[in-house]
């Protein structure tokens, strides 16, 4: 075994000295610096020995150690400073927060209640728009109601169709009412017909499968019942999407499963009016 002291070495070489262990880190520039330490360390192992009168490493920083040449110093340098610019005492912090909050806009405040609209006491003066979205508002409940009922075979009537169709019943029935010129005692009888038709015949529900074809049925037979004007079936059919000799046969089923009583009384529309206005919270009548 020689001993290192009396090991012989050149007289210009030094002894290098162990390198310091690396310390960890928990922040980006510590790692930066980190990674710079062991460049040095490789750098330092392959380069040549250091001449006489030079300083130690261990008083430079990371940054001066560096080689001032090349793209690592000019891609990393910039890396450091940003960092510690970005990292500023806890009371700038403090004061970048409260800067923040004071110049970040403000939430949107939520939209007011639509004012509520009062309807007439009398039904014939309502303006049949107003009267679409109640009845529309009160057929959604209803399909909601009964689309969640699973459909028992044998239960289909002539009014379901295979699938529903892509119009909302809102748009279907201010179609109904804008081309086929539908008044607000016609409108109200609709809904008449609804608890009757129900209560005569079982197996039929306002559902999304039957909605559409009893609104063109009961609008088509409370217009020629009520009025002493309407248009014929073609005009109706074609409004309505369906063919005439379907629009017929939807016709005569409904009249006969209503045994042919299809005119209420004024003051059964009446009640039908206000219950569809109590039922909605944005329509009241007039005092």
């Amino acid at each position: 075994m020689v001993d290192r002291g009396t090991q012989w070495s050149p007289r210009d070489q030094k002894v290098s000295t162990p390198l310091a262990t690396k310390t960890p880190t928990s922040t980006i520039a510590g790692l930066e610096l980190s990674e710079s330490d062991e460049h040095l360390t490789m750098s330092a192992l392959t380069s040549q020995p250091p001449e006489q009168g030079t300083a130690t490493c261990s008083s430079k920083t990371a940054n001066d150690m560096r080689p001032e040449h090349g793209w690592q110093a000019q891609a990393k340098r910039p890396a450091v400073e940003t960092m510690a610019e970005t990292h500023p005492d806890t009371k700038d912090i403090t004061e970048q927060v409260q800067q923040s909050l004071l110049q970040s806009p403000l939430k949107k405040p939520r939209p007011e209640a639509p004012p509520v609209r009062l309807m007439p006491r009398q039904y014939e003066n309502c303006n049949t728009r107003d009267l679409v979205i109640l009845i529309s508002s009160m057929l959604m409940e209803l399909i909601r109601y009964n689309d969640a009922i699973p459909l028992r075979d044998g239960q289909l009537t002539r009014f379901h169709s295979r699938a529903p169709p892509g119009i909302s019943v809102l748009d279907y029935l201010q179609r109904l009412t804008t081309h086929a010129t539908l008044s607000p005692p016609i409108l109200l009888s609709v809904v008449f017909y609804i608890d009757r038709l129900c209560a005569l015949y079982p197996a039929f529900t306002i559902s999304s499968l039957t909605v559409h074809r009893f609104l063109i049925t009961s609008a088509t037979v409370a217009s020629k019942g009520l009025s002493d004007s309407f248009w014929t079936n073609k005009t109706y059919a074609r409004v309505g999407g369906v063919s005439m000799k379907e629009l017929a046969l939807l016709e005569l089923e409904f009249l006969t499963r209503m045994e042919w009583r299809i005119v209420p009384k004024p003051e059964v529309l009446c009640d039908y009016y206000r219950s569809l206005i109590q039922r909605n919270s944005q329509y009241q009548l007039e005092d």
